[in-house]
């Protein structure tokens, strides 16, 4: 069901004949009394017999009659086509032209349910017009000024330094109605009443109740503020108010956003000057601490995230938010921040707290014990890391693949270096396989494969030393760089390598004795195993620069 609001600015049929300026021509209905809550949009006076061409709805017309037609069925189409224009009442003054209302006006009039009007006396039409404009203006103003005071409450709810929980809350007090506030994409971000309202909301259907759009960002699709009247029926000051908290809530929104980027940006800043070694352990630990940064453990986890492809600011400064707050939320200390343009955003997870005085100085046992607790310390943190980063992205940036790189434990002092290698790890896992998070600790070659400046340098080294082999398997079906990778991800290990395969040994060796022919090379000789594996590992960032 829509809703339509009560007019509460505009003046009556009945309120107008209260006035002064018509209670002196003794006014007497003689038709549409049941109407005469109609609402008056202006007062027009005329004598022209087609006047009601000029009428477009909602008018009181005043006449003395003088430009009636003198024929029955002439009287009665003119009062026809008054109620057919949607006049709100006919007025005619008795004396100077009519002395009676003719008796086919009048049947039309209760046929038609117009309400008909007569002035017994004379009255100035001016002093009418006058009057009833006077009325419609003095409770337009009022109206404006009620819409103003509610915009002032709404202003100093957040001046007083309230969110918009607070803000939406205030409104639904001040307009006696739940109020509900919708994402562009018709989710729920917050709903000032009951649960029972809610429910009430998502029966009640998309158009239900008074709304005003709500501008979500640059380039993002205008969310919606609604009022549901549930409790009392809504009236035009419910729609100015709405139109006034639509552009607060808005303002809101961009501040909260404003704040979300500049925060993201600060510790970016200080995340990135760590990195770069620009902060030392110490001045970055103080920074870092007015940033509301306290962890109670000294074992900070580095992590980078890259984006494919890479958000813009303000979206990067939500996400950074969203995941700043989640993983707080789940007991998780956290430092999140990133810069503009395509540099990886950083952060730094603080491990579960406890003191190691002690403990790194106990028996060998002792230290093997505590190695192994970070060891599960620092895969659970990166997990719940990874998984929120999912989430967040998914939820706001569908679409977009995230490649979060790990580094550390490490104490403030080597924070810095360790969120430098996480970068590097994230950057040159852009081409492996996808995986949650990626450990800096198992990607040492393809990092130092992927900070190789001189790409000829790579790519030379890959045709000398997989050329031939790369050739074949282009130019054959059975392709032979499968069985490569996999004997050296075994480390030469030809059964581990079969099953890996699901070969059989026989067929295994006639594949290895191809490849060596190929290549020129003795597969049992590990320094060559070991010179292959770093041509295989190669490969991917040869393909990223456009290479074989």
């Amino acid at each position: 069901m829509e809703f339509t609001p009560d007019r509460t600015t505009a003046i009556t049929v009945e309120e107008a004949l209260a006035l002064p300026a018509l209670r002196r021509g003794l006014p007497e209905v003689l038709s549409g009394k049941a109407a005469l809550g109609r609402p008056i949009r202006w007062v027009h006076a005329g004598e022209v017999p087609g006047i009601a061409t000029l009428l477009v709805g909602g008018e009181l017309l005043l006449t003395t009659g003088m430009g009636l037609a003198s024929r029955a069925t002439e009287q009665q189409a003119f009062v026809t086509e008054l109620a057919d224009r949607g006049v709100a009442a006919l007025v005619i003054e008795l004396g100077s032209s009519l002395k009676t209302i003719p008796e086919p006006m009048r049947e039309a009039a209760i046929r038609t349910g117009l309400p008909l009007v007569a002035l017994h006396r004379e009255v100035p039409f001016v002093r009418v017009t006058e009057a009833i404009h006077t009325e419609l203006v003095n409770r337009q103003y009022g109206l404006l000024r009620e819409g103003e005071e509610i915009k002032e409450r709404l202003i100093a709810v957040m001046l007083d330094g309230d969110g918009l929980p607070e803000l939406l809350q205030t409104l639904s007090e001040l307009l006696g109605n739940p109020v509900f506030l919708q994402s562009g994409r018709g989710r729920m971000l917050f709903h000032a009443g009951g649960g029972d309202d809610l429910d009430a909301f998502e029966s009640a259907g998309a158009q239900a109740g008074l709304e005003a759009p709500v501008p979500m960002g640059p380039g993002g699709q205008p969310g919606r503020l609604v009022v549901l009247p549930t409790r009392r029926a809504p009236t035009e000051l419910d729609q100015v108010a709405l139109r006034h908290a639509a552009g607060i809530v808005a303002l809101a929104l961009l501040r909260a956003r404003e704040e979300d980027e500049l925060l993201a940006r600060e510790r970016g800043n200080l995340l990135a000057e760590l990195a770069d070694g620009v902060s030392s352990g110490a001045q970055a630990a103080r920074q870092a601490e007015r940033m509301g940064f306290r962890p109670q453990s000294s074992e900070l986890l580095a992590v980078a995230v890259v984006e494919v492809p890479p958000s813009p600011g303000q979206v990067r400064a939500a996400l950074l938010g969203d995941l700043q707050r989640e993983l707080e939320g789940r007991a998780t200390p956290v430092l999140c921040g990133g810069r503009s343009g395509e540099e990886p955003l950083l952060a730094l997870a603080a491990l579960p707290g406890r003191s190691l005085a002690g403990e790194r100085g106990g028996a060998a046992s002792d230290r093997a014990a505590l190695a192994e607790r970070t060891a599960a310390e620092r895969a659970a943190v990166a997990e719940r890391v990874a998984e929120v980063v999912a989430r967040v992205w998914a939820r706001r940036r569908p679409g977009t693949r995230t490649i979060v790189g790990i580094d550390g434990p490490a104490g403030w002092e080597g924070a810095g270096r360790a969120l430098r290698v996480a970068a590097q790890t994230a950057g040159a896992a852009r081409r492996l396989p996808e995986r949650a998070w990626y450990d800096a600790r198992g990607t040492e070659l393809e990092r130092l494969l992927a900070a190789i400046g001189d790409e000829r340098v790579l790519a030379e080294f890959v045709e000398r030393n997989l050329g031939p082999l790369l050739d074949h398997d282009r130019d054959h079906k059975l392709a032979l760089l499968g069985t490569l990778q996999a004997l050296c991800a075994h480390g030469g290990h030809k059964a581990s390598a079969a099953r890996d395969l699901h070969l059989h040994r026989q067929a295994l060796y006639h594949r290895i004795a191809r490849i060596e022919a190929l290549l020129g090379v003795d597969l049992s000789d590990a320094s060559r195993l070991t010179t292959l594996d770093v041509a295989l590992r190669a490969l991917p960032y040869l393909a990223e620069r456009g290479r074989r």
